[in-house]
């Protein structure tokens, strides 16, 4: 630590030296020629490659792509690459930055997670769902992704799903015995599912910076986050039928939801959930024009809801007894988790709600729910104020300090080079993707997925668009392969979230009594590992399947120019007939009402003609007060002759073929 702050203090030293000798020496003698024609060829390169140093060296990202940015912008002016006018935009692009209302919906989601992990939504469906699926093998595990998924469509938050997970299904796996690799990483990768599932903060970032609309990035990325999660099922499917002992079933005594004879009947929810799935599918076909998409399925969902709910509310108040207790709590669990999705993403996919309206309407829910359960405080308000504050300004910061970076790169025509780069790579749009994808994967060691989007993703999208590359069909891709940001050994986020609340040592079960070893660092490392390959696998699956994605355009009505045809209707005879004053020489179906019909003479009547005492005079004649004085005029004999072939001042030569023009006065012209 001691050697690597040595570094960071002795590179920022140099750094204030060569600006100090920028301004203090003459303009000439500044850079060495050679030098300066290295700096011209290569100054986009040479400025990539620092701010990678920087990063290495443990900067914070916002500063060092702001110092980057007006260092070699100074750099760029000394040696004529970068116009100083340039920098006159800086303020304009900071000022479009904080007035962008897309990443207004950043502070939104975030707030709505922080309060939903404090609601106590997470432990109510962690507890029910884990008693649904408990018996079977491995069914804690399914029941994490299962609750995962969830928390990711309503949160979007990872921090607060990795965290909830672990302190709530943790300590219960590894009580029933769970290998301590595969819960770990269970946990780790269903938290990380926030990302890719709407609403996704990487996705908001990635429409910003992608320029696409945020809905359709969400409606895009829907369909390939439940293939994800299904992925992460099969895999623990796998597991428990190769290794059973790594993922035992609850034991009978677990099971605590029974009706009075002590079954569980589980039967009667599959009922529910068949009727009620039928009965939205018909009404979703009956009285919707919606019929496939992300935002059938999350409608199709919402009325599944509302069905199975109004059941289990009669069957408790009128004590019909049709459904079992742990049926019961399933389908009240389940309302509150998917009216907050039909409440940001079905208004968001239906085109009620923009997605920043969307996400203020997601926080008021998660306040409503909170209140609901009689957790909401002043100190639930204040730490989830202030802990999305902090998220929202570290955003912004980066925003800020990409855009003067972004500003230099492309003064210095550094997006030419990037785009000239790969689009040149061999093996056309095929190359382009491969390579793009293993830059992320490696990047995504060092850095996480806010500076990936906002210095990475500038730089490849006009790449991406200029071989014909669907936008959204790539920024869903590199939201999935950025996913493994939080999932890569050592650096992950969310392997560091799950460390923060995992327990490192041993420690004494309050229900069994038994002492329980602690997890290693290791096991959570070792855990996360086959699920960074099933992400990576499902990077490959959206490249050789695109229609998960590009099915965001099944919305829009396809129009094929060449069928377009204008009819007019014409006349009998084909011909056009010539204009007329009177309608009635038009066609029976265009004459206007009978009371709309102009009056036959468009004369004005005699009552509007001018008083005869108006009437002009036939010779008028200038007023005395603007006549010349008679003793102004000089007699006709005392006017010198023209010379020949000119004529006086302001008066056009004579000519024989032009005829001597009268004057104004009326009388004829005088001749000479």
């Amino acid at each position: 630590m001691a050697l690597l702050r040595t570094i960071r203090v002795t590179l920022l030293l140099a750094m204030f030296a060569m600006v100090a000798l920028y301004f203090v020496m003459p303009a000439k003698a500044a850079i060495p020629t050679d030098m300066a024609g290295f700096l011209s060829h290569n100054m986009a390169p040479i400025m990539f490659a620092a701010l990678v140093v920087f990063l290495l060296l443990g900067y914070p990202v916002a500063f060092a792509l702001a110092a980057n940015g007006l260092l070699f912008g100074l750099v760029g002016i000394d040696l004529g690459l970068f116009r100083p006018d340039f920098l006159q935009a800086l303020p304009e692009r900071v000022f479009g930055t904080m007035n962008n209302d897309v990443l207004l919906a950043i502070p939104f989601f975030t707030f709505m997670g922080l309060v939903l992990e404090r609601s106590g939504m997470a432990e109510d469906l962690l507890d029910t769902i884990g008693q649904l699926f408990g018996p079977v093998r491995g069914g804690l595990a399914y029941a994490v992704i299962f609750v995962g998924a969830l928390l990711a469509a309503t949160t979007g938050v990872v921090a607060a799903s990795v965290i909830s997970m672990g302190l709530i299904s943790l300590p219960i796996m590894l009580r029933y015995g769970y290998d301590r690799r595969l819960a770990s990483g269970v946990i780790a990768a269903s938290g990380t599912l926030a990302q890719i599932i709407p609403p996704s903060l990487v996705l908001i970032v990635m429409a910003d910076q992608l320029q696409r609309p945020v809905g359709d990035m969400y409606e895009g990325a829907f369909i390939p986050g439940l293939v994800l999660a299904g992925l992460y099922a099969s895999w623990v499917f796998i597991v428990s039928m190769v290794k059973p002992e790594a993922a035992p079933g609850l034991p009978p005594e677990a099971q605590t939801l029974r009706d009075a004879d002590g079954k569980t009947r589980r039967l009667s929810l599959l009922v529910v959930t068949v009727i009620s799935t039928v009965g939205a599918i018909v009404l979703m076909r009956t009285f919707s024009n919606v019929k496939a998409g992300a935002d059938y399925v999350v409608l199709t969902l919402s009325v599944t809801m509302i069905i199975g709910f109004v059941i289990a509310l009669a069957n408790r108040l009128l004590r019909l007894n049709l459904l079992s207790r742990l049926a019961e709590e399933v389908v009240f669990v389940m309302v509150p988790p998917l009216a907050l999705i039909f409440l940001v993403l079905g208004t968001i996919f239906i085109g009620v709600a923009t997605p920043t309206e969307g996400g203020a309407m997601g926080a008021t829910g998660a306040l409503l729910l909170a209140a609901i359960k009689g957790r909401l405080n002043l100190r639930l308000i204040r730490q989830a104020t202030e802990s999305t504050a902090k998220l929202s300004a570290f955003a912004m910061f980066i925003l800020l300090g990409a855009r003067v970076f972004s500003l230099t790169f492309y003064g210095v025509d550094g997006h030419r080079w990037v785009e000239e780069l790969l689009t040149s790579l061999p093996g056309g749009e095929t190359g382009f993707l491969v390579f793009i994808n293993i830059l992320i994967f490696v990047l995504a060691f060092f850095l996480d997925y806010f500076e990936l989007a906002f210095i990475i993703i500038p730089l490849i999208g006009p790449a991406a668009d200029k071989l014909g590359i669907d936008l959204v069909w790539l920024g869903v891709m590199l939201a999935i392969n950025m996913q493994t940001s939080f999932m890569h050994p050592p650096f992950g986020f969310a392997l560091f979230f799950l460390r923060s609340v995992a327990p490192k040592d041993s420690y004494l079960d309050r229900i069994t009594g038994k002492r329980m070893a602690g997890i290693t660092t290791a096991q959570i490392y070792w855990g996360a590992v086959p699920f960074v390959v099933i992400q990576l696998i499902m990077v490959a699956m959206v490249i050789l399947f695109p229609g998960m994605v590009m099915h965001y355009k099944s919305a829009v009505p396809k129009v094929d120019p060449s069928t377009i045809q204008i009819d007019i209707p014409m006349p009998p005879g084909g011909d056009l007939p010539p204009p007329s004053l009177h309608f009635q020489d038009l066609p029976p179906d265009l004459m206007p009402p009978a009371n709309l019909m102009p009056p036959q003479d468009l004369a004005p009547p005699q009552d509007l003609a001018p008083p005869s005492d108006l009437a002009p005079p036939s010779n008028p004649a200038p007023p005395a007060d603007l006549a010349p004085p008679p003793d102004s005029v000089p007699p006709l004999d005392q006017v010198p002759p023209a010379p020949e072939g000119r004529a006086p001042d302001g008066q056009a030569p004579a000519s024989e073929e032009t005829a001597p023009s009268a004057p104004v006065g009326g009388e004829p012209a005088r001749q000479q």
